[in-house]
């Protein structure tokens, strides 16, 4: 297998884990999200919104996974390092 296809699976395992945020987590970011979306998407300023919060959360993954030695060794409270390994 190609290192760029392992390397997108190996992401891909890593943003999917279960265990990666806890479930109360998930909810209330999700809830989050979907409330934002349903008071503010009418607005004129929400794409613009949506494309800054894309950046942002990409480049807080790029300093997670750096700091992290890509998913194998624990940082900031992260302790899923199974869902980084084969």
């Amino acid at each position: 297998m190609s290192t760029f296809a392992y390397s997108l699976r190996r992401e891909a395992r890593i943003a999917f884990s279960r265990r990666a945020q806890p479930v109360w987590f998930r909810i209330i970011k999700w809830t989050c999200i979907l409330v934002g979306v349903a008071l503010f998407h009418d607005r004129r300023w929400f794409w613009w919104t949506i494309a800054s919060l894309a950046a942002t959360m990409t480049l807080v993954h790029f300093i997670y996974r750096r700091k992290t030695k890509t998913w194998t060794r624990a940082w900031g409270g992260w302790n899923d390092l199974a869902a980084g390994r084969d």
